[in-house]
């Protein structure tokens, strides 16, 4: 089956010009030019992946991330004219897989989608378990969901990612480095400071005691406590 791709960007000689370069690639592809329209067509269509703009008329692209969030995986590449580092990591944070900036290579677009939808089919395909239980957290690989305890979790998708990463393999100790290559799979322009700013943000939505189950390891990383059991 084709995997499918909605371009969400108010320019349309630009959507359309990505539109008929992905339908090239053999992916289905449709463009949205409205913010609004967009949120509905994701329902719909059911896309693996988005290209999304960042500003669009009647709700702009960091409004779309938030209300994506806890709706399953896809996989979102951020398209914007804004080149500062706040904007960038605003994104990512709200759960876009990658950043690209206007003027951008065609090539380099579908190259990155590629390697992205690849790294989600292999997370589909290749789960470590359909639960993950450890110290009162449980996660859902297939449904992507979490409980801290008997209470929901909502988590954006790189917080979940990152989470579940950990929770997997606990005792195990990840540089700051390691979590970008296999959560965020590219060389992320932010550096790794944005993966303390996603623990920080896990620990706070878990609150104590729960938080504790994240330790920091001075100087290296972080790791999981163990006490993992997966059915």
């Amino acid at each position: 089956m084709k995997e499918k791709v909605l371009v969400i960007e108010d320019e349309q000689t630009i959507a359309d010009a990505i539109t008929y370069a992905l339908t090239r690639e053999g992916y289905t592809a449709e463009a949205v030019y409205h913010g609004e329209t967009a949120l509905k067509r994701i329902g719909e269509f059911q896309p693996d992946a988005l290209i999304l703009d960042v500003m669009l008329p009647g709700m702009d692209g960091y409004e779309i991330l938030k209300k994506l969030q806890g709706k399953g995986r896809i996989g979102v590449i951020m398209l914007t004219a804004k080149e500062d580092i706040v904007h960038k990591v605003l994104g990512l944070e709200l759960g876009a897989d990658d950043y690209m900036t206007k003027p951008f290579d065609m090539r380099e677009l579908l190259a990155r989608l590629k390697s992205l939808l690849r790294r989600i089919q292999t997370a589909q395909h290749n789960p470590d378990s359909d639960e993950i239980s450890v110290g009162g957290i449980t996660l859902s690989t297939d449904k992507r969901t979490a409980l801290a305890g008997d209470h929901p979790l909502e988590l954006t998708p790189k917080e979940y990612d990152l989470l579940a990463l950990m929770l997997a393999h606990p005792e195990r100790v990840y540089t700051r480095e390691q979590l970008l290559n296999l959560v965020w799979g590219m060389d992320y322009f932010g550096g790794t400071r944005t993966v303390d700013i996603h623990v920080q943000r896990i620990r706070k939505k878990l609150g104590p005691p729960l938080d504790s189950i994240i330790q920091t390891v001075y100087g290296i990383g972080y790791k999981a406590l163990g006490g993992s059991s997966e059915n």
